[in-house]
């Protein structure tokens, strides 16, 4: 299997990442042992979480996805073998997003506490916080690194502004730069990432994993009519917004990609996004191991020049 490079550093991963926010949540422990026993067993060991997984749900209080996941390593023995992707700064009880440098120090303890490891091989801004410079949030990370608690620092959710001005701050002040960034991109969702981030990304050598990048499940196929919109919580919010003449076409494009591939539209929807030279590796996730295959299929996948310009005209 061909592996990426993060960003200018020395970690390679797959050209897919787990997403880890179902782990405790929608994939109970059991489950969730499966699901990463069967990642592993296929050589995928990049895995992406967050401090706040899974606090918005019944009885959580976040943490959920971080500390099933340290207890899968922990019984399986495997840390070195894995990379580990989490992120600091949404909402954990402060009623607000947070990167200042204090919080940033007790919150990876925490994280580090939850995953049973002494180092993290990824960490994000899970959110912008205009309210803290980057100095003193890139000044936090460089602590982090001398000490050996984190590899690499990465952000998710910034504007292409500041993703500049977070770079620029790095190079003046010789701090640590985010070597990656995660930003939402799809076939329904592409203009952000293309017209706006990617120049940015490319120009100066970051890594992109992507989050959403089955657009919350509507580019597997199973939302085609307004009826589908019972399928799931997310359902109607999915069919109100994709549901139209466009993503229409875009399912009917990927059907057809599909049958000719003998593959499934979700593989030729993550293919296609990992086929763009400017992207690492997709985030997409699955909550019950029958749904795994696909997600490892997707790697393997080759799409025609043909068929990404097929694609690439339907989602336009």
């Amino acid at each position: 299997m061909e592996l990426r490079r993060l960003g200018r550093s020395d970690i390679l991963v797959p050209p897919l990442c787990f997403g880890g926010n179902v782990f405790g949540w929608t994939a109970d422990e059991d489950a969730s042992f499966a699901l990463l026993d069967g990642l592993a067993e296929a050589g995928f060991n990049f895995i992406d979480t967050a401090d706040v997984y899974s606090r918005w749900a019944k009885g959580h209080v976040g943490g959920e996805s971080e500390a099933v996941i340290g207890r899968w390593m922990k019984a399986r023995g495997n840390r070195s073998k894995m990379i580990i992707a989490t992120k600091v700064g949404s909402d954990m009880g402060l009623g607000k997003v947070c990167l200042k440098a204090d919080y940033i120090t007790s919150a990876v303890e925490a994280s580090l506490s939850r995953l049973q490891t002494d180092y993290i091989d990824l960490y994000q801004s899970h959110w912008d916080d205009p309210e803290t410079p980057f100095e003193d949030v890139l000044g936090a990370y460089d602590r982090l690194i001398q000490a050996g608690k984190v590899r690499l620092i990465g952000a998710s959710n910034l504007s292409g502004a500041r993703l500049f001005d977070a770079l620029a701050v790095a190079a003046r002040e010789k701090l640590p730069r985010y070597e990656t960034l995660q930003p939402e991109y799809n076939l329904c969702e592409r203009s952000t990432y293309e017209n706006e981030l990617e120049p940015i990304c490319r120009a100066n050598g970051l890594g992109v994993i992507t989050y959403f990048s089955l657009a919350a499940g509507f580019l597997t196929g199973k939302y085609r009519t307004t009826a589908d919109a019972q399928k799931s919580v997310r359902g109607k919010t999915l069919v109100d917004k994709y549901l139209n003449e466009r993503g229409e076409r875009i399912l009917a494009t990927l059907d057809d990609i599909a049958g000719a591939h003998a593959a499934t539209p979700a593989q030729v929807a993550l293919a296609w996004i990992m086929a763009r030279p400017s992207i690492t590796a997709p985030i997409a996730s699955a909550s019950r191991i029958e749904q795994l295959g696909d997600l490892i299929a997707s790697a393997s996948l080759e799409l025609s020049s043909q068929d990404i310009a097929r694609l690439n005209t339907a989602s336009a």
